[in-house]
């Protein structure tokens, strides 16, 4: 592979991927009513603190400011014709910290889910997803983006929309599901089922995994479906730092620098080889969690137990990761 990040893993045990986007930029004066992804073309300044800020913390790789980006989602604020023109602009403010880093660091073009149901549980068809998918991927590849990195994704059939795209734009990339509190997504996949789905491609992701979900515990207790399902594809895990609590108003996660530090570890010692951070993952934790990966040992794959004591109890007593 000549990829990036193929070549990366290729050098190194692990990648530390980036933390929260939407979290750091409320922090930094975003309002519930914008989307994020205007800040490209608003706020580019704001943006690039947000990646130049991973980079410091020890970041190898980052996303872009490109989430919701797509037609349908910018539709609900007028915004359906600005797709290019924002994707490029993330990809862009983000390739230009990553050249300044002084190392090479990947810009990773995130691309969310389309935020319709696909057929046959809603009206989102194949080629319609595919569509979509499309334009934000070559509009991050045109703005300079490495790889492409669907992520928070629910189906496989979304699943499967997006290695299309992937494959029309020539674009490694890479892929995740967001995995509840019963161990399925929304949309009922497992991580075993995930596992199986990525080698059945025509164009297999680089690397697959979890992110977001719950808290820390309940991702890893996923990451533990993909290592139990024998494939050895390299894995992605990006959990939220802990869990949301709300006070005054604001959305507050309870994870700790020391606790991702800890998750980080227990995620390596899993066999993860991309780690990194969601919701509420601020640089104070990635700062943490490169330390730790640098200086504690590998240490025995862990057992579950050992990840709730470490990193608290798990939200379901349900154990649906096959």
């Amino acid at each position: 592979m000549t990829d990036a990040l193929s070549r990366m893993l290729q050098t190194r045990p692990h990648v530390l991927a980036d933390g929260a986007t939407g979290t750091a930029l409320f922090n930094m004066g975003l309002d519930a009513a914008t989307p994020p992804e205007i800040w490209n073309a608003t706020h580019p300044d704001r943006i690039a603190a947000l990646h130049r800020a991973a980079i410091e913390a020890g970041s190898d790789l980052f996303l872009t400011n490109s989430f919701a980006a797509n037609a349908s989602r910018l539709a609900l604020h007028g915004a359906a014709a600005r797709v290019t023109e924002l994707n490029r602009l993330a990809a862009g403010i983000a390739r230009d910290q990553a050249d300044r880093a002084g190392r090479t660091v990947i810009v990773a073009g995130s691309i969310g889910p389309i935020g319709e149901f696909m057929a046959p549980m809603g009206s989102l068809t194949h080629a319609r997803a595919v569509q979509m998918f499309h334009e934000q991927a070559q509009a991050l590849q045109d703005g300079g983006a490495d790889i492409l990195w669907f992520e928070t994704l629910a189906s496989l059939e979304e699943l499967r929309a997006a290695a299309e795209a992937a494959r029309l734009t020539g674009m490694a990339w890479c892929a995740s599901l967001s995995f509840d509190t019963a161990g399925r997504t929304i949309m009922g996949v497992t991580p075993g089922q995930l596992a199986a789905a990525v080698e059945r491609l025509p164009n297999p992701p680089v690397a697959y995994g979890a992110n977001c979900g719950v808290g820390a515990s309940d991702l890893l207790r996923s990451v533990t479906g993909f290592a139990a399902s024998g494939n050895e594809r390299p894995v992605i895990a990006k959990g939220n730092a802990g869990v949301p609590h709300l006070h005054d108003g604001h959305i507050h996660y309870d994870g700790t620098p020391a606790l991702m530090a800890d998750y980080a570890c227990l995620a390596r010692d899993l066999g993860v080889r991309i780690i990194g951070g969601c919701c509420g993952t601020m640089p104070a934790h990635l700062r943490a969690m490169a330390e730790a990966l640098q200086t504690r040992p590998p240490g025995p794959r862990p057992t579950l137990e050992r990840i709730a004591e470490q990193l608290g109890a798990f939200s379901s007593p349900d154990d649906r990761r096959h």
